[in-house]
């Protein structure tokens, strides 16, 4: 084997094909979903890797070991979540409509413990044996570098690698598995990154949502302030119509009042008139025929005075009937 063919190799990575693709679950998977992991809060006890373990069982028990990751099944629930919290305590002034996702009511009972028990306890498997058929986050393999030795170098003989405790094949696994160890620390941190960056792009979407839908709500408020002053203008209209109304009424029942007192004013001098009429009918009868020149003066005189009168009164009644 040629020199070239090994002299200081770069460090490289292998090309590893990652899990491009979120799988979209159905209706009952997630309502199977959210039963499963709030029956089996017990798993979940924040010590180092208890996270994982719970998600593999949960997928496992559901048949989508295959179909998504841990961290996947992790970022579900914790959209679930917030997409919960924003729907039933939104922000002062925006007004949301829970109703239209489909899962709210099963987040509902779930987050207020109704759910509790309404799916199997399951059982995590620590180990890597009981996990080898779940896929994984995919993680970048380092090649290790290697350097011919001298005798090599000189005598074209084979090379051996070279460790820091000079022991070869000893010193190579260690470097390995340091290297596995530091690349699985680096694609955590890459991954724990890229999806701190798509919560932020998920909050500016919404955010920017929120912000549209209060636009709405101000133009909307506005307009109703608008009807409720054009209200305001109506009803004092109408109050002062009223006002004026009352006024007229209460003019109307003094005139009518004055009215009825003159009707009545009348009546009694139509019956002193009757009555006048009367008494002098019966002296005219009485009258001797003596004196009956002087006397049928005198009577004709008071007839005359009581028709005119009762003329006026007439005339006067007329015009009061019209009035």
């Amino acid at each position: 084997m040629d020199y070239q063919d090994h002299a200081y190799t770069s460090t490289t990575y292998d090309k590893v094909n990652p899990v491009e693709f979120t799988y979209k679950m159905s209706s009952k998977e997630t309502e199977d979903f959210v039963k499963l992991r709030i029956s089996n809060n017990s798993l979940f006890s924040g010590r180092r890797n208890t996270s994982m373990w719970a998600w593999r069982a949960i997928l496992k028990h559901m048949g989508l070991q295959h179909k998504m990751t841990h961290s996947q099944a992790s970022k579900k629930w914790e959209n679930m979540k917030k997409r919960y919290k924003v729907l039933k305590s939104p922000p002062e002034g925006v007004k949301v409509f829970p109703e239209m996702w489909p899962h709210f009511t099963l987040m509902d009972n779930a987050m207020d413990g109704r759910l509790e028990g309404s799916a199997p306890i399951l059982k995590a498997f620590p180990s890597e044996k009981d996990n080898r058929e779940f896929i994984s986050k995919p993680k970048r393999r380092r090649v290790s570098m290697v350097i011919p030795s001298p005798t090599a170098l000189v005598a074209g003989g084979p090379e051996s690698e070279v460790s820091p405790n000079g022991d070869g094949k000893v010193g190579e696994e260690t470097v390995k598995e340091g290297s596995l160890e530091i690349d699985r620390i680096m694609q955590d941190v890459e991954d724990e990154r890229n999806t701190m960056d798509s919560e932020r792009q998920a909050m500016e979407r919404e955010k920017r949502v929120m912000e549209r839908e209060q636009l709405v709500l101000q133009r909307e408020r506005a307009v109703l302030d608008r009807e409720v002053a054009a209200l305001d203008r109506d009803r004092a209209l109408l109050e002062r119509e009223r006002a004026m109304l009352e006024r007229e009424k209460a003019v109307m029942d003094r005139e009518r009042a004055m009215v009825e007192k003159d009707k009545d004013a009348l009546s009694r001098d139509r019956l002193a008139l009757e009555r006048e009429k009367t008494r002098l009918e019966r002296l005219s009868a009485s009258k001797e025929r003596l004196e009956a020149v002087t006397e049928d003066g005198s009577e004709v005189k008071d007839l005359d005075i009581v028709d005119r009168k009762k003329r006026f009164l007439n005339l006067f009644e007329k015009l009061i009937e019209h009035f």
